[in-house]
């Protein structure tokens, strides 16, 4: 056989590719619409349309792809690679064409085809590949990664089917399959070349080398392919364009001939079929996600690949040299679900590279980082010994050396105290041990960090504070932050504008200015343009709520806006409650001082979640009662709007008034929604918890309505909580638990909100809603008072909107740049593809 040639082959004159600039992106639409997509003309569907300009987008942002990661090698720096288990990434288009400066371009072109922006966006899909906070602020932080042309590629999974689509039937949430890929990702390009081979399964074997030194090999193993998908991730106007590689499974072999002519169809098969199901379905959150299979497997599948992809491509440029692959890179582990990262990194350093275990660990702990994000402990990973001894051995083996080592440097630390090795091993005993991954994540790695101040304290002073006595250099804290591009600029054009004309378009990029905005808190001109903004997008939200709920908003009503994911700590039941006490004056003619209002509920509960599910069913059941009775009509509307998601969120924020942010204190890690609200000018009424606390430090106390037991105070509270009392001693929450307990709300469907009384009654509730329900209240009336005086309540917002300015993800990633990872920023001058 002839020997391949190595060289590689460029076509003469396209050594950067072919010129692609605005002068094109006419010609380059045509192009793909006629002849890329075969199409003559739009029709009533935009899909053709969007696929075509997407494209067009997408040639430009490769080129600028290919030209970033060119710098990278040449700067030859430290690089980042971001894992998460989720990217909430929402739609690509219109955030593409801001990011780029192509939207006066972008319109131009799509005035031939007799239509706008806007409209073709709406043929785009959410890529839902997230469950809420994580994923979405996993976006965010890939935004601000390459605006700030910082070199960070995100490592993610996939899914064939992201978040779940939300309907109701009869007020209950019905889950249906989000087939988001059914349609084509024109955004991504596939590199089948660069598949890495994940080993499940098989037993470990031993052999000693003619040095004499053992090493230990996996064998007999199922292995499945991790194909490559990337996306492309551009900064604000730098010419940076960073990448999103998410990982498809699929088979190594398409079936078993043999079996399948002997007609054993489904065995030839199913092989295939189990390899291509771990990227299947995005496991909605769940407490009881430990212990599933599937769940596991996708983790070690993400981790994996990832890792081989870093370590091939250090290989083929340094060899099996990897004295300075610590200096290069560092691993940021997005919660604890990548923290199998861990021990793979050891097991291919070791295996694959015959490293002794002290140079592997002096790699592995130098490199990788974590990032804690809640204070449940339930919600912290825990994996069953013997699943990973079936699933993983070799991992398992790892581990129990990893751990073997920590605890004998606990020995050395606190002598003696078998109670303390207990307590920090990396496996917890009992009937069936349980590897605990957080522990794992924060043993393995050089920085561990929290999401907010609160929250890191709280892991300092509680669920880690043995390991932060053993070692207080490695914990920080990073406040999360969101992206002003996606969440003021792009999803608020109109406040965007006034803004730009204020005070100019820099903060865009730098949204440090902001805080300009103060100096206009007290224009009166200002005001009314400012308010004239609002009006307009309540208009857009009144729009999109009459369209999924069939529901009357009025814009002349003040927008109460809740929209998060569905969990008893975050506190729906609350405002429910309010609500119902809302409902329960205008009966009773008690309407003196109410300030009309439309509520607005939404988000998804995870699938096995009872009583997230049963609190979606009180507020459809709320709603409906409120909304068909005509005494509440001038006064109060109520909506649960469905399927909420990025796209609905860009709509939404722009037009809040209120920002409920009502979690039991101690619970929330950081929030980012109530960053995104704040940003577009509401004002939050929540609790001291998270990034409440930050948010209300820097816009000040007196425009933050404050309430609620804080997290100083709860354990105290519980110890003598009697729900039982504070409703006797409290009417307005009488009235409200008489109506629930009445069936006022369940009239033919008896019984139907028992569960949620009693928790609401228990003295074991742990969100305490019947103690904070009266300083609820009572903060919700400081509301009403301030949204009467409109001058006064307009200078409020203008003043969160100039306050919000640390609350961007730029400032969190350059932390995370400056404290943890230490990048050098590229610089990418003006290249071909250039305006």
């Amino acid at each position: 056989m002839a020997k391949q040639n190595d060289q590689v082959c460029v076509v003469k004159g396209w050594e950067d590719g072919p010129v692609i600039d605005e002068s094109t992106l006419n010609d380059d639409l045509s192009r793909h619409f006629y002849y890329t997509l075969g199409r003559n003309k739009v029709g009533e569907s935009q899909l053709y349309l969007y696929n075509a300009l997407a494209l067009t987008i997408r040639d430009r942002l490769v080129a600028r792809c290919r030209e970033t990661n060119k710098h990278i090698e040449q700067q030859k720096g430290r690089k980042t690679a971001y894992l998460s288990l989720e990217f909430l990434m929402g739609r690509a288009l219109g955030n593409a064409v801001l990011n780029l400066d192509l939207d006066q371009q972008v319109a131009s072109a799509l005035q031939e085809y007799c239509t706008e922006l806007e409209t073709v966006a709406q043929a785009e899909h959410d890529a839902g590949l997230g469950n809420g906070g994580l994923g979405r602020l996993a976006a965010c932080f890939l935004d601000s990664c390459a605006s700030l042309a910082l070199p960070v590629v995100g490592y993610g999974i996939r899914y064939e089917y992201g978040m779940f689509n939300q309907s109701l039937k009869d007020g209950h949430q019905i889950e249906q399959p989000d087939n988001w890929l059914r349609e084509g990702h024109p955004w991504e390009l596939s590199a089948p070349e660069q598949a890495k081979r994940v080993k499940f399964f098989g037993h470990v074997q031993s052999y000693t080398d003619k040095d004499s030194r053992e090493h230990r090999q996996l064998t007999g193993t199922q292995d499945v392919l991790a194909v490559p998908y990337d996306v492309p991730i551009p900064g604000y106007k730098n010419n940076v364009v960073n990448t999103l590689r998410l990982w498809k499974s699929e088979a190594t072999d398409e079936f078993n001939l043999t079996e399948f002519n002997a007609g054993s169809y489904s065995e030839a098969v199913a092989q295939k079929n189990l390899a291509e199901q771990i990227t299947m379905v995005l496991y909605p959150n769940d407490a009881s996600e430990n212990g599933k299979e599937l769940r596991l497997r996708q983790q070690y599948f993400l981790s994996s690949a990832s890792i081989q992809d870093i370590v091939d491509q250090w290989v083929a440029k340094h060899g099996e040299d990897f004295s300075d692959f610590a200096k290069h890179h560092v691993f940021q582990l997005n919660d604890t679900h990548p923290s199998i990262a861990v021990a793979e990194l050891m097991r291919i350093l070791m295996d694959d590279y015959e490293l002794t275990w002290d140079a592997a660990w002096d790699i592995t702990s130098a490199t990788m980082a974590y990032t804690n994000h809640t204070l449940l402990p339930e919600a912290l990973e825990k994996w069953s010994v013997s699943l990973f001894s079936r699933l993983l051995p070799r991992i398992l083996e790892i581990i129990y050396e990893i751990n073997a080592r920590f605890l004998a440097k606990v020995a050395q630390q606190w002598p003696g105290d078998t109670q303390k090795q207990r307590a920090l091993s990396l496996i917890e005993e009992g009937a069936e041990p349980q590897i605990r991954m957080a522990y794992l994540a924060i043993v393995g790695s050089f920085s561990v960090n929290g999401v907010a101040a609160l929250h890191t304290e709280l892991l300092k002073e509680g669920l880690f504070k043995d390991f932060y006595d053993l070692w207080p250099a490695k914990f920080n804290n990073k406040t999360n932050g969101v992206t002003p591009r996606r969440w003021v600029a792009h999803c608020n054009p109109l406040l965007s504008k006034l803004i730009s004309q204020s005070i100019g378009d820099g903060w865009v990029a730098d949204f440090a200015k902001i805080s300009q905005l103060r100096r206009f808190y007290d224009d009166k001109k200002f005001h009314k343009q400012w308010q004239s903004v609002k009006t307009q997008n309540k208009q857009r939200l009144v729009d999109l709520v009459k369209e999924r709920c069939d529901v009357d908003f009025d814009v002349t009503m003040m927008f109460d806006v809740q929209v998060k994911r569905i969990h008893e700590y975050k506190r729906q039941l609350l405002n429910v409650l309010h609500v119902i006490h809302l409902y329960d004056r205008i009966r009773r003619g008690d309407t003196e001082g109410l300030v009309p209002r439309c509520v607005l509920l939404g988000g998804k509960a995870a699938p096995g979640y009872y009583m997230a599910k049963k609190i979606i069913k009180l507020i459809n059941n709320v709603a409906h009662v409120i909304n068909k009775d005509p005494k509440a009509a001038p006064y109060l509307r109520v909506a649960f709007l469905p399927n909420y998601n990025v796209t609905a969120m860009e709509t939404i924020c722009p037009a809040t008034d209120l920002s409920e942010q009502i979690s039991t204190a101690g619970k929330e890690a950081s929030g980012t929604g109530n960053m995104k609200f704040m940003m577009n000018g509401a004002l939050t009424i929540g609790t001291l918890d998270g990034a409440n606390i930050e948010i209300r430090d820097a816009v000040g106390s007196d425009n933050f309505f404050l309430f609620g037991a804080q997290t100083s105070e709860i354990d105290e509270i519980k110890s003598r909580y009697n729900p039982a009392k504070l409703v006797a001693e409290n009417s307005d929450l009488e009235n409200v638990m008489q109506l629930l307990q009445s069936g006022q709300f369940n009239l033919f469907e008896p019984g139907l909100f028992d569960d949620i009384i009693n928790a609401i009654m228990s003295p074991h509730d742990p969100w305490l809603v019947a103690h904070d329900f009266e300083s609820y209240i009572a903060a919700q009336k400081q509301v009403e008072h301030a949204y009467k005086d409109q001058y006064y309540w307009t200078q409020m917002s203008i003043l969160n909107t100039a306050a919000s300015g640390m609350f961007s993800s730029d400032r969190t990633i350059a932390q995370y740049s400056d404290d943890i990872w230490h990048l050098e920023p590229l610089t990418i001058n003006d290249t071909h593809t250039n305006k």
